[in-house]
């Protein structure tokens, strides 16, 4: 078994860090650059950071930014939000980016994974999946943030963006994002079981336990948090030893 990731996610909207609940990031909590700093010293393993307001103002990513961020990130750094070309791509990887995400504009325009998986290598390629829960139980995508609804299940969009060549995926469930009620284990279990491709379990995290039950029920083979290190005492470091105690490899 591989060691699992620890994967702090930092949403990013003008200029500040926020967070809130089911995708309503409305709460400031920080600034970008300390932000970066800290989780530095925290033994984390990798950085996901969020460019939401690119999204919601349809506009490409601050390069110069993301270039002062990977100036001071000493870990692999992922970054999404408003890439809608493989010039983008380009751009943030030439900025400092070890990889980059997209989701909106796999759906617009799904040849954009396959064209920057085969000019970059595929390991460079997340492919985020946002999905929600209707009322009777089914789940179904949604892009832009979360405002546009989308006729396809995340399992058939996960077994696509695979074949298109995504590396990895985010799986985010809107429903519990910032709830730390614990991640929706079975749809990860769902897709992580259709895909050949990593799953970072992503939503809803709110302690240790919720961790081990993503790897150990969802067969996550990476788990993403944002509240439960934002608000809480909760550290990526005490993370990794809780996980390590019950038989979970992890990078310490």
């Amino acid at each position: 078994m591989l060691k699992i990731r620890i994967i702090p996610t930092i949403l990013w909207k003008d200029f500040g860090i926020v967070k809130g609940i089911s995708f309503d990031s409305w709460r400031r909590v920080g600034s970008l650059l300390p932000a970066v700093k800290v989780y530095n010293t925290r033994q984390v393993d990798e950085l996901v950071i969020m460019d939401i307001s690119a999204t919601e103002q349809n506009r490409e990513p601050d390069f110069d930014v993301i270039d002062d961020i990977a100036d001071e990130c000493f870990v692999p750094l992922t970054v999404g939000g408003g890439v809608q070309s493989l010039e983008h791509i380009k751009k943030l990887l030439r900025a400092g980016a070890d990889k980059v995400a997209i989701n909106s504009a796999a759906y617009d325009n799904p040849s954009l994974i396959t064209q920057g998986a085969e000019k970059f290598g595929r390991q460079c390629m997340v492919v985020s999946i946002d999905y929600a829960r209707k009322e009777n139980g089914d789940l179904y995508c949604v892009s832009q943030s979360g405002k546009k609804a989308l006729d396809i299940h995340p399992v058939e969009w996960a077994k696509i963006v695979d074949e298109l060549g995504a590396g990895e995926i985010i799986l985010t469930s809107v429903h519990l994002d910032g709830t730390m009620k614990g991640y929706d284990l079975d749809c990860i279990q769902a897709v992580a079981s259709a895909v050949n491709i990593p799953i970072i379990a992503s939503g809803g995290a709110g302690d240790y336990e919720d961790l081990y039950l993503a790897i150990t029920q969802g067969h996550a083979s990476a788990v993403a948090a944002a509240s439960m290190f934002h608000f809480t005492q909760q550290t990526p470091l005490e993370a990794k030893i809780y996980l390590r105690n019950k038989g979970i490899k992890t990078r310490i």
